[in-house]
């Protein structure tokens, strides 16, 4: 468990200081923002440098590697990166690399429109199968799979077998979701960022119990068979100190915008997060302030075009609030609650059903 320490503080430190030198380098790469409404959280960001996703995601990639990089040092049995380490990571590289492209084209074009709808569900696509393929049918060396072939809630339901190709699919759905509803909710500072610190935050609670109570430790009543479980916590501890070290940039007024790389980059990985704690049907709760952002958008999209009439002011969610007179600050901060509670509610649910299932 020292490792999850050292992954997390070193992610914070390698976000935290990198960031000033990435928001001059940046400066340059601001992204054309529409605000037709004159949206006061809008304003002046037309100069704000975007594509800060990429400080995290490096601060991640960095902290896994000096974590085992340590353990190699010291002697440690378990320095070798694991499957599933390489797969959550390529996750939220994969995600983060479809964002790059939208960020680069929003910067090079000029324009907020950027990549094309149907290529981000065609990146996303190939990012889901290509991973979820690996996590369904590599397996190690004592023969498990980072994914399973079941449906989960803490653990997985034994009536409830979908196979490696539903799976699969099941996985898609759930890269394509999660992405794009962190991208909905990444509209206002530090929003995005800090639901999405709390939503890993709670992964890496799960994850730390599971390594706890793993069946490759203990063949015992209620153990859990999920595959490298302490690899899990160590990504998810590196990915929530690199987002705290982010934050202290991004809140507002922010210095820099994680952009669709980092918005991208986050859904993914999430989604992997689910899939290898084997907790997928606990994702929709986990990520509650996602999904409530999302289903504005939806909502106001099927009312409007059925009966004329708009539900809220402006979707998503939060600019609703911003056009009621909400400031940005007070939007965020209750956001945060928010999606706090959520996490709250689906680790609790993860105690209560692992424990009957035990």
């Amino acid at each position: 468990m020292p490792s999850v320490y050292v992954g997390a503080f070193a992610a914070f430190v390698i976000a935290i200081f990198i960031s000033p030198l990435a928001i001059r380098v940046l400066r340059k790469a601001s992204q054309p923002i529409r605000n037709e409404l004159g949206l006061a959280s809008n304003q002046g960001k037309q100069r704000t440098p975007t594509m800060g996703g990429l400080i995290f995601i490096l601060a991640t990639l960095l902290a896994y590697g000096l974590v085992h990089l340590m353990m190699y040092l010291l002697g440690g049995t378990e320095h070798r990166p694991s499957l599933t380490g390489l797969i959550l990571l390529g996750l939220l590289v994969g995600g983060g690399v479809i964002g790059l492209l939208d960020d680069l084209l929003k910067v090079w074009k000029k324009t907020p429109g950027g990549l094309a709808g149907r290529y981000k569900i065609l990146g996303q696509l190939v990012v889901g199968v290509g991973l979820g393929t690996l996590a369904l049918y590599l397996p190690n060396e004592a023969g498990d799979t980072v994914g399973s072939e079941y449906l989960s809630i803490a653990r997985d339901l034994p009536w409830a077998h979908i196979g490696k190709i539903g799976a699969v699919a099941l996985f898609v759905l759930m890269v394509a979701a999660t992405s794009n509803a962190v991208n909905l909710t990444d509209g206002l500072d530090g929003l995005a960022g800090g639901a999405a610190a709390a939503v890993t935050s709670g992964y890496l609670l799960i994850a730390f119990w599971q390594y706890r109570h793993w069946c490759a430790d203990a063949d015992t009543p209620g153990c859990y068979a999920v595959h490298d479980p302490l690899e899990i916590a160590l990504v998810a501890g590196a990915i929530t100190g690199a987002l705290i070290g982010f934050l202290w940039w991004n809140t507002s007024p922010a210095q820099i915008i994680m952009g669709d790389v980092g918005a991208l980059g986050l859904g993914t990985l999430i989604a992997g997060m689910a899939m290898a704690t084997h907790t997928v049907l606990l994702l929709p709760i986990m990520c509650g302030l996602f999904v409530v952002v999302t289903m504005s958008r939806i909502i106001q999209y099927i009312s409007f075009k059925t009966t004329g009439v708009r539900v809220f002011r402006m979707t998503p969610l939060h600019h609703h609030f911003e056009m009621a007179g909400w400031s940005e600050v007070t939007i965020v901060t209750r956001f945060w609650v928010l999606a706090v509670i959520a996490v709250g509610l689906g680790v609790a649910l993860f105690f209560t059903v692992g424990g009957e299932f035990g």
